[in-house]
């Protein structure tokens, strides 16, 4: 079987996303790229000069969607339903599902079907041109930052399932240094836009700490 479990009929795993909003987003990839190349995450999560919140949110959240999605996609072996019936981030820490249309009580399901809810969930935002405009100049929604904040809320919490609960097959597979660099990236740029909660962090408040000092 491949790193990936592609061998698996789940859908955890799919194929990486583009940017929205056509030569814009082009152009801010553009940027990401070149600042991630010198290996400085700090300066690489600013807010470019002369560019727009919204556009900067929107290209960014594709880019930790699809780290995410191949981050587990990693793991699809070994994050099943036996193993981590629960999704959880250590004893203290569960997450229940619901995306509050089709499942509006939250419901316990494993690591895994979470995941893949979530990615499902994610993935309809992502595709919903009224959320996230593909169209150059095209409006963003009023809300957009706060559907930008469920989002980095719910990927943060398949991050902490990763280190609670599979970090040591991480480090098996030598992919902990890739782990934690796009971990601090997130984290870098979450604190920089101010998009989770302190309290929903606190599962990783070592970790970040080490990251972010007093963060």
């Amino acid at each position: 079987m491949s790193l990936f479990g592609l061998g698996r009929n789940q859908k955890t795993f799919r194929p990486k996303k583009s940017a929205p909003s056509g030569t814009k987003g082009a152009q801010l990839r553009q940027h990401i790229d070149a600042t991630l190349g010198s290996g400085n995450l700090r300066e690489a999560v600013k807010l470019p000069p002369g560019e727009d919140i919204n556009e900067w949110l929107a290209v960014n959240t594709v880019d930790f969607f699809n780290q995410v999605n191949m981050l587990f996609g990693t793991l699809t072996e070994f994050c099943t339903a036996e193993t981590c019936p629960t999704m959880s981030a250590g004893p203290k820490y569960e997450y229940r599902w619901a995306d509050g249309v089709l499942i509006k009580k939250p419901i316990e399901v494993s690591a895994p079907k979470y995941v893949e809810y979530l990615m499902d969930w994610i993935e309809a935002q992502l595709d919903d041109e009224s959320i996230f405009p593909q169209r150059l100049g095209a409006p963003f929604p009023p809300n957009f930052k706060d559907v930008v904040k469920t989002i980095f809320k719910r990927l943060f919490r398949v991050y902490a399932h990763i280190y609670h609960s599979h970090f040591q097959k991480i480090v098996s597979l030598e992919e902990e240094a890739h782990l934690n660099t796009c971990f601090k990236h997130f984290i870098l740029f979450t604190c920089e836009f101010g998009l989770i909660e302190r309290k929903e962090l606190a599962p990783l408040h070592e970790l970040i700490e080490s990251v972010v000092p007093s963060y």
